[in-house]
């Protein structure tokens, strides 16, 4: 008897408007920043501060993420083609061998590298505007759980990310990677590993979510940014274990490249929990 499993083949396409596809990736990522842009606001209101400071928040993160995100996939995973193509490195367009072009959107989007963009902007955001960063990093932290629900979701609508052959009732058979000749056995069940990570981010969220709400006053600085790294990538480093290589050149690796460059998050996140203990206070 075959195992059960679930056919995925959603059209990647929403609607279309003229020549412009709307696509469920670029949509689902709008919604994960309109979601932390109103959790990020919400919290700037209960700690007093006004839109001269939430207002530049938005083009710090937004193209903070942006950027480390398609940087750290074109360096960490392609650099061999993006080197010799660096215009395509940051325009979402590809050239084609009879030197025209067209339009593809960002296909590759890095989460490692999207949380160093992050982190670099905010630098930046906070020696702007004198707020201390570890308090920023605490603020933004449950809005980055939910941006990166929307984001893992977005991967399972394009059929990305796929996890290994798995006879489990609820694996995903990807009708899509019949189109991808690098995949073996491309119509076997597979774990939906998307759908893990999306799941395990949205309940992270609530987590962190409980925790300020019953014990904000008791938390030392840092603690929730902490929390946020070491949970996420302890998470991301076991979950590789049950993904296909993204790339060729993780074959054979008995660390694939995502888990070695959760190693360093995981190790920020434990020593913001445990050792960086300095007194918790708020910016003026």
């Amino acid at each position: 008897m075959l195992p059960l499993s679930i056919n995925w083949n959603p059209d990647p396409v929403l609607f279309s408007i003229g020549s412009i596809n709307i696509r469920y990736y670029g949509l689902f990522w709008v919604i994960g920043i309109a979601c932390s842009y109103m959790i990020v606001k919400r919290e700037y209101k209960d700690k007093g501060w006004g839109d001269e400071l939430f207002d530049p928040l938005f083009f710090y993160c937004f193209f903070g993420v942006l950027l480390g995100a398609r940087l750290g996939h074109c360096l960490f995973y392609e650099p061999g083609y993006y080197l010799h193509n660096i215009t395509e490195m940051f325009l979402p367009i590809k050239y084609l061998p009879d030197g025209n072009w067209k339009y593809i959107g960002y296909q590759g989007l890095a989460s490692h590298g999207g949380i160093l963009g992050l982190v670099i902007s905010t630098l930046l955001y906070c020696k702007r505007y004198k707020i201390h960063f570890i308090d920023m990093a605490d603020i933004l932290t449950v809005s980055a759980f939910i941006c990166g629900f929307w984001i893992r979701m977005a991967n399972l609508m394009n059929s990305e990310i796929i996890g290994k052959v798995t006879d489990v009732p609820w694996a995903f058979v990807f009708e899509r990677l019949t189109n991808d000749p690098s995949i073996a056995d491309p119509l076997a069940p597979r774990h939906p590993a998307q759908l893990y990570e999306a799941i395990a981010y949205l309940t992270l969220a609530f987590i962190v979510f409980l925790i300020y709400r019953k014990h904000q006053l008791n938390m030392k600085r840092g603690f929730y940014f902490g929390f946020g790294c070491a949970s996420v990538f302890i998470f991301r480093f076991f979950i590789e274990f049950i993904k296909e290589d993204q790339v060729a050149f993780e074959q054979g690796m008995t660390l694939n490249m995502g888990q070695l460059l959760s190693i360093p998050y995981i190790l920020v996140g434990l020593w913001l929990m445990f050792i960086y203990d300095r007194k918790k206070t708020s910016p003026k």
